[in-house]
């Protein structure tokens, strides 16, 4: 068993030891085992954990009771006891069973990394979608999961593991969490209807709407601030927001367009996570384009990629057209930065300089860009004249009796959102 100790810092609440399980399965899998239990040390700081030591076992498979096997448990309860450790955070997914074994022999708060992360989000989320959405996953993961929990919630001194619905509710029969569940679908059911309508009233005013992707950490909330000014919270930390934020920005034609940035992706990020913000999510599937931020500085940057692109093929927004940008550039040594595309559908950039800023809005302007066309729309028509406007860049415009004709440089999926309208005074094909 591999042991790394890691600094002390006595100021915090709950001190753990962190426990990866490497089996021939997971190295199939593609993963890579190291990483994984490196960002579970970051997962657990974000969470205010004071992480003392790290320790990974290899075995051919699970242990369905004991999950690492009882000699490897006794070894962790030897460690533990040394540190003085109040919990085990595991980096993969316990069963109930597993959770009630590992606490009778180690007399420690269990916890794994779906719960690890869904603690996180009850810590970040602040709007009342995000503070239902976080509940609602809570409780969908740890119903099934009841009879294993009932000493880390009975446990004192709150902590990882208790946050978010609390420990009265995590305590009632599973009716009552049942019953619990249901309302809190109800109620982002009623969320959902609201945000549809937004979505709607977007389409239909023609703005393009941009959503900003990547995987946790990776600066998309930096970019949108400096893209727009908006006043976001920005932290070098992992979910550092938690809640979409959309956000005007003006191209250098004058045009506006919408930015949205959704939640963070991270390697394993729990189903009932990914379930609970389906439609936050929902964001990316509604946009015209899509830019996948990515830190250009990890040295782990092409399997966070392929982890952003998972996730995005789960929503059913795989496909869509999407600008990545390679962000941190000031961050990634020059050796790496020469490996990155730079044109056509990518791009590398800094967050923090004014070129690249510029670059960037030049980039999505003339993604922006397309057919010419020529509208021929009745003067008395205000509505569709606007429209137009709204639609694309209007280069010329001319009086022909009661008709007013409109050249407009138009975007082929704006052109397509308002076809059934502009068709029939369509003049001039496309060029």
């Amino acid at each position: 068993m591999k042991h790394t100790t890691h600094e002390v810092d006595n100021g915090i609440a709950d001190r753990a030891v962190l426990v990866s399980l490497v089996t021939p399965d997971v190295k199939r899998s593609g993963m890579n085992p190291e990483q994984s239990l490196d960002e579970l040390v970051n997962l657990a700081e974000t969470a205010g954990v004071e992480v003392l030591t790290t320790m990974t076992q290899n075995r051919e498979s699970v242990d369905t009771k004991w999950f690492i096997g009882k000699g490897k448990v006794e070894e962790l309860r030897a460690a533990a006891e040394e540190l003085g450790a109040t919990t085990a955070i595991f980096d993969q997914e316990l069963s109930g069973a597993q959770v009630r074994n590992l606490e009778e022999a180690l007399d420690l708060k269990i916890i794994d990394r779906t719960q690890l992360i869904l603690d996180i989000f009850a810590q970040r989320a602040k709007t009342r979608e995000g503070i239902l959405q976080v509940e609602l996953a809570q409780l969908s993961y740890l119903l099934p999961r009841l009879s294993g929990h009932g000493k880390n919630l009975s446990r004192l001194g709150g902590g990882i593991g208790t946050r978010g619905p609390g420990e009265t509710k995590l305590e009632t029969d599973r009716r009552h969490i049942r019953d619990r569940i249901s309302d809190l679908k109800h109620s982002l059911e009623e969320v959902v209807r609201h945000r549809k309508l937004h979505r709607e009233r977007r389409k239909k005013s023609g703005v393009f709407q941009v959503a900003l992707v990547g995987y946790t950490n990776a600066g998309k909330s930096t970019l949108l601030r400096e893209l727009t000014d908006a006043d976001v919270y920005v932290e070098n930390q992992l979910f550092a927001t938690l809640d979409p934020t959309s956000r005007t920005l003006e191209l250098p034609s004058g045009k506006e367009i919408v930015l949205t940035d959704t939640v963070g992706f991270i390697q394993n990020l729990p189903h009932d996570l990914v379930a609970a913000f389906r439609a936050t999510l929902e964001e990316v599937n509604e946009a015209d384009l899509v830019l996948h931020v990515v830190d250009s500085s990890s040295q782990t940057r092409n399997e966070h990629m392929v982890v952003v692109e998972e996730v995005l093929g789960q929503l059913g927004a795989a496909g869509k057209p999407t600008i990545i940008v390679y962000n941190k550039k000031d961050l990634c040594p020059p050796g790496d930065r020469m490996l990155l595309q730079d044109g056509g559908d990518a791009m590398v950039v800094s967050a923090y300089e004014e070129a690249d800023l510029e670059r960037l809005k030049q980039t999505l302007q003339d993604r922006l860009a397309g057919d010419t066309r020529t509208f021929a729309i009745p003067a008395e028509r205000g509505d569709l004249i606007a429209l137009v406007y709204r639609t694309g860049e209007v280069k010329s415009q001319d009086v022909d009796g009661e008709r007013l004709l409109l050249t407009v440089e138009v975007n082929k999926q704006d052109f397509e959102k308002h076809a059934r309208m502009l068709e029939p005074f369509l003049e001039q094909p496309a060029t």
